[in-house]
């Protein structure tokens, strides 16, 4: 029997289809894509001590989530003389990776391009040159005002209280440089949407063969001036959503259980961790990023979705069955 192209496995529909879901839902969704934020770019051990900071908790808990069934690791990289800051050195990040792949041989790796508070455009490009498989890609500016609590023994890094209020610019060109130093670098794009008008980018890149089928896209629900995370934001998402594309649903906070939940009914995939959510239930902080994954596998089970393998995950988004080593 011929094979399939990736343009024709089933996997790719219309999800704004609402007979095409109906199908779907008798015949059974596909495999489900769980993607895992282990860390994050601004809180650290200070909002809660189990959130891993050194590369060696970063690989560690990775392997936990990989186990639990997690298929994407997305990483922010810590400088390791202070790890309340993010890194912006390509090597740091790559000693990451490769402890990450010691433990996890076909876990498909994600780097993060946002960085955290402070980094310019050129920096936060660091993490494309580290060999990752995925990299995040900002699909437009948001604004966000935090506070941090000072970091107390033996944690190092800061003693005072932080507050930032801030702008985190970004325009079709740095778009354009981010999607071009990635093909450079073989590197798929995961791009992150914050609001549907953020699809103007999007398609820019789309135009201009920046980025390629199937295309990846992710809906940040509840970060500070995007959507509000409602069923009927999280819903608009799919009106635009360019043909042959993926989706993935990020919950931020107290948002996160719910949104997971839709983006799994909805025949989407989802992220979880500790970079978007620091609490497991009201009042309970997280013991791990594992027990996150671990609740959506056993949500998406009750919910008849299987959890797609790292091996699944790479077919379903047309990367490099061979994963990347360092």
């Amino acid at each position: 029997m011929e094979k399939l192209n990736f343009e024709e496995q089933e996997y790719l529909w219309n999800f704004n289809n609402s007979y095409e879901w109906m199908q779907k839902i008798r015949k059974g969704l596909p495999p489900l894509i769980i993607s895992v934020a282990i860390t994050g770019g601004i809180q650290g051990k200070e909002m809660n001590p189990n959130l891993p900071e050194t590369k060696e908790e970063q690989a560690e808990q990775t392997y936990e989530v990989y186990k639990a069934g997690a298929s994407i690791v997305h990483i922010h990289a810590r400088r390791p003389d202070d790890p309340s800051k993010v890194s912006s050195d390509p090597q740091v990040y790559r000693e990451i990776n490769g402890l990450i792949r010691e433990k996890c041989p076909d876990i498909i790796i994600n780097n993060s391009t946002g960085g955290g508070p402070g980094l310019s455009l050129e920096e936060k490009m660091a993490a494309i040159y580290a060999n990752p498989e995925l990299a995040s890609l900002n699909c437009g500016p948001f604004v966000a005002r935090t506070t941090l609590p000072p970091r107390k023994p033996p944690l190092s890094g800061r003693d005072k209280e932080i507050h930032r209020d801030v702008c985190i610019p970004i325009t079709y060109g740095d778009t354009e440089r981010y999607a071009q130093a990635m093909i450079e670098n073989g590197v798929k794009p995961e791009l992150e949407v914050y609001n549907p008008g953020q699809y103007w980018l999007v398609n820019n890149l789309i135009r201009k063969d920046l980025i390629t089928k199937p295309y990846l896209i992710q809906f940040v629900m509840g970060f500070q001036s995007g959507s509000y995370p409602t069923p009927k934001n999280l819903l608009a998402f799919l009106d635009e959503l360019p043909s042959k594309s993926l989706f993935e649903v990020i919950g931020v906070g107290n948002f996160q259980l719910p949104m997971v939940i839709m983006g799994i009914i909805l025949g989407g995939h989802v992220r979880t961790g500790m970079e978007d959510t620091l609490y497991y239930s009201k009042g309970q902080l997280c013991k791990s990023n594992a027990e996150l994954v671990e609740r959506v596998v056993r949500l998406a089970r009750e919910l008849n979705r299987e959890v797609a393998t790292p091996m699944q995950a790479r077919k379903m988004l047309n990367i490099s069955l061979k994963p990347s080593s360092y």
